[in-house]
């Protein structure tokens, strides 16, 4: 009698800020093209509004990513919707995907659309921090899912599988008083003080400060995820290849790991050697091409 070997399972594939690459980042069009993609899930980054909207942005400020300016928590929701969020991108968006005027996204909104996929789908959430509310919007963003009809045991919401992540190690914690372990994700990069101090360009002494709390953030990041405090792993693509040992260690301990921002072929093919369980990519049609020509089936989280 002969035994076929099972098939390799493929990691999952989260679409970083919605399909990114092919239209303007945290848009609707951008997270309905992941959905027609075939993502497996989606990442977002959150802040808080004036008046305590949880809202899709990744910086701070909204001088990138719209035609406005100044600090998002400045603005109340009524502002921002008044904004262009698309149209820095220079991509055309289809009709289906709605107007330019309906492109900038609430969480609520977020999920809407996720629940429309008619499939399970998981939603990544990044806290973003600094922010000026504190850990106020670790509680701010799970009240709003609270009211959506999340359930904190299996941390879900309808077909929605939700999981949390942060670079800071106080918001991970925090969210470990309300949120099992298994869906929380402690985001880990490298820090060097000196080449951050020159990029902030706030002088010797502003910048140092900063960068020495920003590198102290890593290596209690680190000491977690030693520790096995939470279950997710999630390092960025360069420090993979930069502490090869580290991340072997957190493999062999259990940790599931999702590995951020994964777009070349180079990179994923290294992320499928690894065994990494999770890849966030703008890319994820051609990411999921890659991944399925090479034969390798889907991994569910257990």
């Amino acid at each position: 009698m002969t035994f076929e070997e099972p098939e390799p399972e493929r990691p999952l594939v989260f679409a970083h800020r919605g399909a990114s690459a092919a239209f303007a980042e945290h848009t609707r069009a951008a997270y309905l093209q992941a959905i027609a993609d075939g993502a497996d899930g989606v990442e977002c980054d959150v802040h808080l509004t004036r008046d305590q909207h949880a809202v899709l942005l990744h910086d701070a400020n909204l001088d990138r990513t719209s035609d406005g300016t100044g600090p998002v928590a400045d603005r109340t929701l009524a502002e921002l919707r008044l904004l262009d969020f698309s149209s820095w991108k220079g991509a055309r968006i289809p009709e289906e995907y709605g107007a330019k005027s309906e492109q900038f996204l609430t969480l609520p909104q977020l999920l809407d659309i996720l629940r429309g996929a008619g499939r399970p789908i998981g939603l990544a959430i990044e806290l973003k921090h600094p922010s000026p509310y504190q850990l106020k919007l670790e509680d701010r963003v799970l009240d709003v899912l609270r009211g959506e009809g999340w359930d904190a045991g299996t941390s879900s919401v309808d077909n929605i599988q939700v999981t949390f992540m942060s670079f800071s190690p106080d918001s991970v914690k925090h969210l470990l008083r309300s949120v099992p372990a298994e869906f929380l994700c402690q985001l880990v990069d490298d820090i060097d003080v000196d080449e951050l101090r020159d990029e902030l360009s706030l002088g010797p002494l502003a910048g140092g400060a900063i960068a020495n709390l920003m590198k102290a953030a890593q290596l209690e990041g680190e000491r977690i995820l030693d520790e096995c405090d939470v279950g997710l792993a999630g390092p960025g693509i360069m420090y993979v290849r930069e502490h090869a040992r580290t991340v072997q260690r957190w493999l062999e301990s259990g940790r599931r790991f999702r590995v951020w921002t994964v777009d070349s072929e180079r990179d994923v093919a290294l992320c499928q050697g690894l065994g990494i369980h999770e890849i966030t990519t703008n890319k994820p049609a051609r990411v999921l091409a890659q991944l399925q020509s090479s034969g390798q089936q889907v991994q569910l989280p257990s």
